[in-house]
């Protein structure tokens, strides 16, 4: 019996001529490993991806979504209080201006002064609500609503430290979305909510394999007697790879950050559920721009999920020197490193896989993608992995 307290969860997805991630310069990301340079893939991208998607496994079908944005207080506090047209606007603009400070920090009444920051949906109506009580006490008196707006926020005269009250007294406050991949508020570090799932950059198992591709653009509505060349040419860069990726979910943190209680005592089925659902979400949402010029839809090769109690460590080392662009050599190479920390540090995780061939993986069992999601589940909702 493993008990677990982190789940290890291994990916390699295959993807042709495709840009899943670009930089600042439209190029595809990169990065240098072993006496390579690799296509990247970024954690943020990844997460995003995997957060909005609308499927069967919706992670936002499950509990309280959260919004991330500069513009939460006008757009979700204020805007549906002037809707409602009962408000002086001088009020509103003070009401607005005292929360965007509150929320945001001190620079928060400029919209470019603001960082896109994570709220639950409970602290949206929350900020909801006591806009609609200070509004609604100081209807026609503009500076009045403003300093018990700014009060709200002050610790010395108000409430104070109202997202961390918020956190510590209701469910969910940063949203399923905070409480998986946490969050940092600058203006109040009090709100802060560790991330309770650790997504690694993926990266490809061998050296990057890339090309510009050049097209053009023919006017439809060109006549005869016209130039015949293009209306628009131009390239963009396309890679192909074969992508390792890693997320490690901190069982503990995640019971916690759902639950806002100690976790072993806590019901641990909406972690469970959201194992599951994450589960899927990994082996099958793809991350891509440029969708409709080269439908970037892949599912995992091979998938390994490890459940146990010690520190996870990274499997990413088996592919230092870099592996032949093939999933079987990867998973050989994967395998084999797996197989030298076991001779190293003792084998003392449980393991189970889900792959498209059959491979010789170190104490793993081989189970099919809905098989290996339940199991996960499992090892949350027992807290251990037979």
């Amino acid at each position: 019996m493993v008990v677990s307290r982190f789940l290890q969860i291994h990916t390699l997805h295959s993807y042709p001529a495709a840009l899943l991630n670009r930089d600042d310069s439209g190029l595809a990301k990169r990065m240098p490993f072993g006496d390579a340079v690799r296509t990247r893939i970024s954690s943020q991208c990844l997460k995003r991806h995997w957060r909005s998607t609308q499927d069967e496994f919706a992670l936002s079908a499950i509990a309280p979504d959260a919004i991330r944005s500069r513009n939460v207080v006008e757009r979700e506090v204020i805007e549906p209080l002037e809707n409602a047209g009962s408000v002086a606007p001088e009020v509103l603009t003070a009401v607005q201006d005292a929360f965007n400070i509150g929320v945001y920090g001190s620079s928060g009444t400029s919209e470019t002064g603001r960082q896109p920051l994570l709220l639950g949906l409970p602290e949206v109506e929350y900020l909801r609500e006591k806009a609609a009580v200070i509004c609604a006490e100081h209807a026609n008196d503009a500076k009045a609503a403003g300093e018990a707006a700014t009060n709200l926020f002050s610790a010395r005269r108000g409430e104070g430290n109202n997202f961390r009250t918020f956190r510590e007294q209701a469910s969910l406050p940063g949203g399923l979305v905070g409480a998986l991949f946490g969050r940092m508020v600058t203006s109040d570090p009090g709100a802060n909510i560790e991330a309770a799932i650790h997504v690694a950059h993926a990266f490809t198992v061998h050296r990057e394999e890339s090309e510009s591709d050049y097209f053009s653009v023919v006017d439809d509505l060109q006549r005869d007697d016209e130039d015949a060349g293009a209306a628009h040419i131009g390239d963009m860069e396309l890679t192909a790879g074969l992508f390792y990726g890693y997320v490690v979910v901190d069982v503990p943190g995640l019971v916690s950050n759902l639950e806002g209680e100690e976790w072993e005592t806590a019901d641990k089925s909406l972690a469970s559920q959201v194992v599951y659902n994450l589960v899927h979400l990994i082996a099958t949402v793809s991350p891509g721009a440029k969708l409709g010029s080269t439908a970037p839809y892949a599912y995992a090769d091979f998938m390994l999920i490890e459940a146990g109690s010690r520190q996870p460590r990274s499997l990413a080392n088996a592919f230092r020197r870099p592996s032949k662009a093939q999933t079987d050599d990867a998973v050989r190479n994967l395998s084999a490193y797996l197989g030298c920390l076991d001779n190293a540090y003792g084998s003392k995780e449980s393991r189970r896989v889900m792959s498209l061939e059959e491979y010789a993986v170190p104490n793993a069992t081989r189970v099919n993608l809905d098989e290996l999601a339940q199991w996960a589940a499992n090892a949350v909702r027992n807290a251990e992995a037979e």
